[in-house]
């Protein structure tokens, strides 16, 4: 079956070798600029300069950088939320005012100007609503920490879906396999009294569920949507009924798995704000950091990665040069279920110390979101991962502190920062060429 993708063929030193991102650029000169970033940034600029302006709080909000354990003492950030909501929205709208003249000119905003937008959107939005909080005061370390750990399986999630759509499949199944992950580290580890034996058990369970997203897609043509909305639907309800008439029946069993323990690395942790954050984390947090530096070098700086990247552009230009395309595919989304597997077992050896119905809660989605955000590049879907934990952790957070923002606005923030992410607020994203599109030898 043939392809529209049109990346030039992989070779030693050819263009082949190029990093997506240069690709992403030549594509997107190739289109004419539309309206959508700098209408986008407009409004949420606008929106900005009302809510956390004209109609900010006249409290100070206070921001705490250290902790009571750090190596030393920093002293909390004050700062005048009705000023600072002001002065960080005039920025957001000359930002916003800069795209549509660069847009006037036929030119793409470049892409450090909506991250620099959303930076400044969200650091407005966080004093915003601290300076009118019953307690104006709330731990920014304690909030980042948090934020990395609850992005911990989006991140898995997303070098999921990185590895099979660099690959040419879509992999919709990313939530079955954090859920079948999370109930198989839970069974093993309570069965076998070891929650390093459930870790590894996790990494086969969400194999197995993208091995039978493989064989379908790849093996038997089936639409690779439809199979992975299936395939959540199925891990879904099985999980579901196993935890019923198996778990609860003999919860001591069955569903009472040791945590992993967390590993404090000595001073390094002590370090403000960054200690907690690299140096004091479970054996789950640690795989996160290594996953996505191994994952972004084997893609981009070896012969691996190119072959995998060719395969996922032009799978007819792949075979011709000799890659067995659908054998690649194959262990791409196997290897990808595997690392999704994982971020699975930190919902019940990490965060909680057993297993839910529905515990991932649809945390696969949020990957994907992710992964888009990212523009199917690892470091780029690891720092929308942490985006989207830090909406969720803070959603958490403001209820505490008492803010005047309904409860049920905070609840829906992860999934409307989700919504934003997709509606293309970095700018245009392209996904490999032959994404989602099944290859026919002959």
């Amino acid at each position: 079956m043939s392809t529209t993708a049109t990346s030039p063929l992989p070779g030693p030193g050819g263009p082949g070798s190029r990093q997506s991102g240069s690709d992403d650029a030549l594509a997107t000169s190739a289109k004419p600029v539309t309206w959508k970033t700098p209408v986008l940034l407009s409004v949420l600029g606008l929106i900005a300069f009302v809510f956390f302006g004209l109609m900010g709080p006249q409290q100070t909000a206070s921001f705490g950088i250290s902790t009571s354990g750090d190596f030393f003492q920093l002293p909390a950030l004050q700062v005048q939320a009705f000023l600072a909501g002001l002065v960080l929205s005039v920025i957001m709208l000359g930002l916003a005012g800069y795209a549509i003249y660069l847009k006037t000119k036929d030119r793409a905003a470049p892409s450090w100007l909506p991250i620099l937008f959303i930076v400044l959107f969200v650091a407005a939005f966080l004093i915003w609503v601290v300076g009118g909080a019953r307690t104006p005061s709330i731990s920014l370390a304690g909030l980042i920490a948090g934020s990395v750990t609850l992005a911990v399986p989006l991140v898995f999630g997303s070098l999921s879906g990185v590895l099979c759509e660099r690959v040419g499949v879509v992999n919709i199944a990313i939530e079955g396999q954090l859920l079948g992950g999370a109930f198989t580290a839970a069974m093993v580890a309570t069965m076998t009294g070891n929650p390093f034996i459930g870790l590894v058990a996790a990494a086969v369970a969400g194999a197995v569920v993208s091995m039978v997203l493989a064989v379908f897609s790849i093996k038997y043509l089936v639409n690779q949507i439809i199979v992975g909305v299936v395939l959540n639907v199925l891990v879904s309800g099985v999980t579901g009924f196993l935890f019923s008439t198996v778990m609860q029946a003999n919860k001591a069993q069955f569903n009472t798995p040791d945590r992993l323990p967390i590993i404090d690395i000595p001073v390094l942790s002590s370090i403000p704000i960054i200690g907690p954050i690299l140096f004091r984390q479970s054996l789950v947090g640690y795989l996160m950091y290594v996953a996505v530096i191994v994952v972004w070098v084997g893609l981009f700086k070896t012969r691996w990665g190119l072959r995998v990247r060719a395969v996922g552009e032009h799978p007819q230009a792949a075979d011709t040069m000799g890659i067995k395309v659908n054998a690649t595919r194959f262990w791409n989304v196997t290897l990808g279920g595997a690392i999704a597997g994982i971020g699975g077992s930190f919902f019940t050896l990490v965060a909680i110390d057993s297993f839910t119905k529905e515990i991932s809660g649809g945390r696969g989605f949020i990957a994907l979101a992710a992964l888009i955000f990212g523009r199917w590049n690892p470091i780029g879907a690891f720092f929308a991962a942490l985006l989207f934990g830090f909406a969720d952790n803070l959603q958490s957070i403001v209820t505490i502190i008492g803010t005047p923002v309904p409860s049920q606005f905070m609840s829906m923030l992860p999934y409307l920062v989700t919504v934003l992410a997709v509606a293309g607020l970095v700018g245009r994203s392209r996904p490999p060429a032959a994404s989602g599109i099944p290859y026919v030898k002959g």
